[in-house]
């Protein structure tokens, strides 16, 4: 693989993390990643953040960038049938 052929990937955002829970230690937040990473299509990690003078662990949760691409087609894919279908109640009407 060349350079110029690397410099083309294009890099696609997923789902944004959101933060479920915030906690004082790590074994705490821990122990919370652990009960979310048993949902399926859910990914969990723990993330250290927040000021200088007020840190904490934060549990971040999104769903599998996979299972919200497919989401996302589908219902383009339904909205799509859904005008498709409009149109074609137009055209007979005529």
């Amino acid at each position: 693989m060349s350079t110029e052929e690397v410099g083309e990937a294009v890099h696609q955002d997923g789902p944004a993390w959101e933060i479920v829970a915030k906690c004082a230690t790590y074994e705490e937040a821990d122990q919370r990643r652990l009960e979310l990473a048993m949902e399926e299509d859910l990914q969990v990690k723990v993330h250290w953040q927040g000021k200088v003078n007020h840190r904490y662990y934060a549990v971040k949760t999104r769903s599998d960038p996979r299972v919200a691409l497919e989401e996302a087609l589908n219902q383009r894919r339904a909205e799509k049938k859904k005008r498709k279908a409009k149109l074609q109640k137009k055209r007979r009407k005529k």
